[in-house]
């Protein structure tokens, strides 16, 4: 049975400040576990520009007696080269961490909006964020 225009804009609003805050909750995982993963790659970059001559030049102690711009350059080719394999692990990692989350599940349709009786979550899914008495068997392809 279809709601009313008024309570199909009210549960329109909270069904969209759900899937807003699950969207940005995948946001913050992502961009912790990318920060954590390409931390390395970071420091690497930072401190071949930071010790560079021709970019920074920094007056730092290491950078004179340890790096010269031979070596900055190879810090800086190095960090872009070990940049490819990490961002591949960061993305494996925050894949199989919303997958047994299941953090891709909370979202919910806007039809919960437009039609009375509608469940939070559709049969065979199972979340945390779904009603009780789902399913916890969760498939790809559903």
């Amino acid at each position: 049975e279809p709601r009313s225009p008024w309570c199909c804009l009210a549960w329109t609003l909270v069904i969209g400040t759900m899937n807003c805050l699950v969207f940005l909750l995948n946001l913050l995982l992502m961009f912790v576990i990318f920060t954590i993963v390409l931390l390395p790659t970071i420091v690497v970059v930072y401190f071949g520009f930071q010790c560079h001559s021709q970019v920074l030049h920094s007056s730092a102690r290491y950078c004179k007696s340890i790096l010269d711009d031979n070596s900055s350059s190879a810090l800086i080719i190095l960090g872009f080269v070990i940049m490819s394999p990490l961002l591949v692990v960061a993305m494996a990692i925050y894949c199989s961490l919303a997958r047994r989350l299941r953090l891709l599940v909370c979202f919910q349709p806007y039809s919960l909006a437009v039609y009375k009786g509608g469940r939070w979550c559709r049969r065979g899914e199972g979340a945390p964020c779904c009603a009780g008495g789902c399913n916890t068997q969760l498939k790809a392809w559903v």
